[in-house]
């Protein structure tokens, strides 16, 4: 990697990825939910949101490298989360037990489930497997979460919003 390309932000060093290559993987992405998912949204900045059964993945193209870009695929799982040293020791045990993505916790206790993976050179299969597996396991486990007395399904939250 070329140590020119890193930069300091406050204590963090960046990476810069050519936005060239991050409009690539937005387009790239762009097409694929255009004919694999007609009703996606698109929130002009690089973030998508796709309804797969009763989950909803939000699928972000992010900076990675100097010749990579990424794409996150994220699902909020449950809401009003009551996290119990029960409920974090179940979480950490999926998260090591999964083959894909990771539980993790938001500013306000909602449990999310995210995948990442690389995007410059993504295919549809690759895409579409993504969405799928986010979707999937974020809907398995809310309802078991919930059958654990340890937060409300999401679906629940936007009934009452």
């Amino acid at each position: 990697m070329n140590e020119n390309n890193f930069h300091k932000e406050g204590d963090e060093a960046m990476i810069d990825t050519p936005q060239v290559l991050i409009d690539a993987t937005i387009t790239r992405v762009e097409n694929f939910l255009k004919s694999h998912f007609p009703d996606y949204l698109n929130f002009e900045n690089g973030t998508f949101t796709v309804n797969r059964g009763n989950s909803q993945v939000m699928i972000a193209i992010r900076p990675f490298t100097d010749t990579e870009s990424c794409i996150e695929f994220a699902s909020n799982v449950v809401y009003e989360s009551k996290l119990t040293s029960e409920l974090m020791q179940f979480l950490l045990r999926k998260n090591a037990e999964l083959h894909f993505g990771a539980f993790g916790l938001l500013f306000d206790d909602t449990i999310i489930f995210q995948y990442t993976i690389a995007g410059s050179n993504v295919d549809s299969n690759e895409l579409l497997t993504s969405i799928n597996a986010v979707a999937i396991i974020s809907a398995h486990y809310a309802d078991e979460i919930v059958a654990m007395g340890a937060g409300k399904l999401i679906n629940e939250y936007q009934d009452h919003s």
